[in-house]
């Protein structure tokens, strides 16, 4: 959320803003509710002045035996209108903060304007992508001739955009989760997290997934509930409406969860295979941050992202969103994509993101430098690292072999137990 003074003073520059997000948010409510808002503020100082100056006269009188009868019926108007104001001033200062609720993070100097995907520009690539001898099969058509994937049975079980993972295919997975935390935990110094998968609307309004975002989410029935589209909802409000030590930052978590999202919007979208399910399973990297680290604290994020896929040999690039695409709570974002052949294009499968103190100031995540310092407000950092049902694709795509087997990377064949290629059953 950003700063309500910070709003007021550069409404031309958020209004800017939007337009280059491409956001059809209108502004026109803020400037008549700020100014009623501070004219309330103005008007309820006035009169407790008056009703102070005035309550010292009576007490004056009474001191005297002089009747105050009609200024003490004249302060009981004046205590009336008071409360009346107040009244006002919540439901105006509600109305104010919906609005700021609305309003997207603004975009770092350097994030530069487009409209979408097709102006975002590539930052650098990592590896070749294979030259195959055969015609690459798409990732499911592989999994079901290898019957590890069955998009069919969990159609019948779930409907539309879900999966069973079988055999070595639900191996592979779980190996794909377990050498991420790894990785990130062991060896990048992350704080390994499993959190829970249903949050509170308080959670999901801090980390900006509410209430602009409601149509892709799940509700839980009859309760103020949902079940998290990211770990980035329960990972960020951890720390949510407290005060860190200064000291100890930058903290750095890595959590594991299932995710889960409605895809509004997404109709006719990779309706097959594992790029865009209803259901899916995703490491997620967490930072809070001082702010005059959290650039810094961004790259690194991108390189322990990126390390997964150097480590599985997948070929990668690195591209920097522009203002029309990139994510709400964003000042700044870096997607990796992953090398898909059978589509013979890049893929996103990481989004690395500095949303500065837009998420702190919703879910109210402050520091201090020292005991004795004013709390300021934390930067707060996220990145996809990685997803998991993405990987396992590239992998099926980039490790198949023309007798239709699949080559397991060499990073994970200790989490394979061993194994090292998935052959196709026998018939």
């Amino acid at each position: 959320m950003l700063d309500l003074k910070f709003v007021r003073e550069n409404l031309d520059a958020v209004r800017t803003m939007l337009e280059n997000r491409h956001n059809s948010l209108q502004l026109d409510g803020f400037t008549s509710l700020e100014e009623r808002r501070r004219s309330i503020i103005g008007e309820v100082e006035s009169l407790k002045g008056e009703r102070n100056t005035v309550s010292k006269k009576i007490s004056e009188m009474k001191r005297n035996g002089e009747n105050a009868d009609e200024l003490v019926a004249n302060m009981r108007a004046v205590g009336d209108k008071i409360t009346a104001l107040d009244e006002e001033l919540k439901k105006v200062e509600s109305d104010l903060r919906d609005i700021l609720l609305r309003i997207p993070n603004m975009p770092a100097e350097d994030v530069p304007i487009g409209v979408d995907e097709n102006d975002n520009p590539e930052r650098e690539r990592w590896g070749e992508p294979r030259k195959f001898d055969f015609e690459p099969k798409n990732h499911w058509d592989i999994g079901t001739e290898l019957d590890i994937l069955d998009a069919e049975r969990a159609a019948k079980v779930s409907g539309a955009r879900f999966t069973f993972y079988k055999g070595l295919g639900a191996r592979l997975e779980r190996a794909c989760i377990n050498f991420m935390m790894d990785l990130h935990a062991q060896k990048q110094g992350y704080t390994e997290m499993l959190a829970p998968v249903i949050v509170s609307r308080d959670s999901m309004i801090g980390t900006g997934q509410l209430p602009k975002f409601a149509e892709d989410m799940f509700k839980l029935e009859g309760l103020d509930q949902y079940i998290v589209p990211t770990g980035e909802v329960p990972a960020t409000n951890y720390h949510r409406e407290e005060i860190l030590d200064g000291t100890k930052l930058p903290e750095r978590y890595t959590v594991y969860t299932a995710c889960f999202r409605a895809e509004a919007g997404s109709a006719g979208r990779d309706t097959r295979g594992l790029i865009r399910q209803h259901q899916f399973n995703k490491v997620e990297l967490i930072k809070f941050a001082k702010p005059e680290e959290s650039w810094a604290e961004l790259e690194s994020m991108v390189r322990n992202a990126a390390e997964v896929l150097e480590l599985l040999e997948l070929p990668h690039r690195i591209i920097t969103l522009c203002t029309g695409d990139m994510g709400f709570t964003s000042a700044k974002t870096y997607d990796i994509e992953v090398w898909f052949p059978a589509q013979n294009t890049y893929r996103e499968i990481s989004s690395c993101s500095n949303c500065l103190d837009f998420q702190a100031r919703r879910a109210n995540i402050k520091f201090r430098r020292s005991p004795k310092d004013k709390p300021e407000f934390a930067h707060t950092l996220n990145g996809s690292g990685l997803a998991v049902g993405r990987t396992v694709a590239a992998i099926l795509e980039n490790y198949q072999q023309a007798d239709g087997s699949v080559v397991i990377p060499k990073a994970l064949v200790p989490y394979m137990g061993g194994v090292e290629v998935i052959q196709a059953p026998a018939k």
